[in-house]
């Protein structure tokens, strides 16, 4: 039985220890030593010295970006190829939803590797990628989170990552449910913007709808903060579909209202005020 290994990490951000520092020296360690018990033709010392080489002045994204490229660069040359030996690392999914600390951080640089990699048929031997990358960011959601590889593919190749998307939204897996709104959310901080949704997010309404009574708190937190983020740029849309919601909504629902339109309401916004008083809130 393989004995894969993650990185020790704190279970919050601390003061005297950025965040960056979960990907340092013991993270590529441990990735170095994954990768070898399922691929025997890994040159573990050629990774660890190429993703080591100036990772020290490297913010936290930037380091995720580094150790991609050192994967790249030591996998097998075909992105398929080398997904598959990634997958065969991963450690077992996470069953919970909260409280899972930062060492979960140290799959930031597999889901670097999907996006980085995953969109061109140059780095497939010319086959279309497409596929292989989206069941690795399922898998990997699963143990981290996709929000920020999927972005990408919805910037470039919108419709057809939306259906990919829709198509996870009754997942039993609730990890994979909140990729759903999480991953297509317009303004996700730490992520890229995504500019179409910005302009015109009606099509991310039906996954909003779809998973606005989710049984798990950790997606109707992805819903309301989605939500808040239309409001933004389309305060008028975000609020109609708050007052739609309110005329069957029960508490658990009234929290996801509350939750998406605070932010105007602190700003004095008066048809937000109104919508969180509906809502039981003040």
């Amino acid at each position: 039985m393989h004995q894969f290994r993650l990185p020790t990490a704190p279970r919050s951000i601390q003061k005297d220890q950025p965040i960056k520092f979960i990907l340092d020296s013991e993270a590529i360690d441990c990735l170095a030593h994954n990768i070898a018990l399922v691929h025997a033709g890994f040159d573990e010392q050629a990774f660890k010295q190429l993703a080591l080489t100036n990772i020290a002045p490297l913010g936290f994204m930037d380091r995720s970006a580094h150790i991609a490229a050192a994967l790249k660069a030591t996998l097998p040359a075909k992105f398929a190829d080398a997904t598959e030996v990634l997958i065969k690392t991963l450690t077992p999914a996470n069953v919970h939803t909260e409280r899972l600390g930062l060492s979960v951080f140290f799959y930031l640089p597999h889901t670097r590797f999907v996006a980085e990699y995953g969109r061109d048929v140059s780095y497939n031997a010319g086959e279309d990628p497409f596929d292989t990358a989206m069941h690795a960011q399922y898998e990997l959601t699963r143990r981290f989170s996709a929000e920020f590889s999927i972005r990408p593919f919805l910037i470039h190749d919108f419709d057809r990552t939306l259906n990919q998307i829709t198509q996870w939204l009754d997942d039993p897996d609730p990890h994979v449910r909140r990729l759903c709104s999480e991953g297509t959310r317009s303004r996700l901080p730490w992520g890229a913007r995504i500019p179409q949704l910005i302009k015109d997010p009606t099509p991310t309404l039906p996954i909003l709808d779809a998973l606005k009574s989710d049984p798990s708190l950790y997606v109707r937190r992805s819903v309301a903060n989605h939500l808040g983020d239309i409001a933004k740029d389309h305060p008028e849309i975000a609020f109609e579909l708050c007052d739609r919601w309110l005329s069957n909504a029960d508490k658990e629902l009234k929290w996801v209202i509350r939750h998406a339109v605070r932010h105007p309401a602190k700003q004095g916004n008066a048809t937000a005020i109104a919508l969180r008083k509906a809502a039981g809130g003040r």
